[in-house]
């Protein structure tokens, strides 16, 4: 499954407000090029937060 194009039309980077990328490969996840985070996305839900996501 993917996220709604609804959904990615409107989510945002929690910490800089920024735009996300979408990735699908090699796990589906939310990426912040500006703040270098990476949301993991879990059974469809974007995981948004701050405490919770990866650096690059």
């Amino acid at each position: 499954m993917s996220l709604s194009p609804d959904l990615l039309e409107i989510l945002v980077c929690p910490k800089c407000k920024g735009d996300l990328e979408y990735r699908q490969e090699p796990a589906e996840q939310l990426v912040c090029q500006a703040c270098r985070l990476i949301y993991a996305v879990e059974d469809d839900i974007p995981i948004m937060l701050i405490d919770e996501a990866t650096a690059f």
